[in-house]
């Protein structure tokens, strides 16, 4: 198989989160009037924790089960976020520009997704500045579903002019990464251990590889 297009997830795969998911949502709660203290808090955690990957909107939407609550705890997440990646705290996982560079020069389109708002992830483009790092950048929104739905892996196929679907590599650290790239056909959908994903959570979600790192993605798709 040659790979055509690399899918790549952002917070846990390529950039580093370091508890900033949490710190955000924590704040982004609170305004929906739900303490650290609160009895609700817990579950709520785990259930933010238990959903990494999926879009943001979404997440909020089952957890208040109010339309209005949701958009306003989902906008005082990206603010919440993006002055974290503001204040510095945002970082490259160690190896993952050489990745994408690297592999973009072997001739593999490189597609950066996220459950993140777009606005969110152009926060972390800026403080990265990665807004050329890769052939294309997508985030729900538009007509265009979070994850578990296969559309930003699609899409990325679409906008790209990639030929077959089994031509596609998807990475990322959360299971829902994995059924993602499964659901658009990709063949090989490698769940990465340096964000919130466990290996055991991986291969029972069905993942083709589990890789330490993202630094490991070029050789899995160029063995020698």
């Amino acid at each position: 198989m040659t790979t055509e297009l690399a899918v790549l997830d952002m917070a846990g795969t390529t950039v580093a989160d370091d508890g900033l998911v949490v710190r955000a949502f924590t704040a982004a709660i609170a305004s929906a009037g739900v303490s650290e203290e609160d009895s609700r808090y817990p579950g709520m955690l785990k259930y933010v924790k238990d959903t990494m990957g999926q879009s943001k909107i979404t997440v909020f939407r089952a957890m208040l089960g109010d339309e209005a609550k949701a958009v306003a705890a989902n906008e005082e997440f990206q603010r919440a976020y993006e002055k974290l990646v503001a204040d510095g705290e945002c970082a490259p996982i160690p190896g993952a520009e050489d990745v994408i560079r690297g592999l973009r020069e072997s001739g593999v389109k490189v597609a950066l997704t996220t459950g993140f708002a777009p606005a969110t992830q152009r926060a972390i483009l800026d403080a990265l500045g990665w807004h050329d790092l890769a052939d294309l950048v997508l985030a729900p929104g538009e007509g265009v579903r979070g994850r578990p739905y296969p559309d930003l892996v699609l899409t990325a196929a679409m906008r790209l002019e990639i030929g077959d679907v089994r031509n596609i590599a998807v990475a990322g650290d959360t299971p829902v990464d994995v059924h993602t790239g499964l659901r658009a056909g990709a063949s090989i959908v490698a769940g990465v251990l340096t964000g919130a994903g466990k290996r055991g959570e991986f291969l029972e979600a069905g993942a083709t590889h589990v890789l330490d790192s993202i630094r490991d993605l070029p050789d899995l798709l160029n063995p020698a």
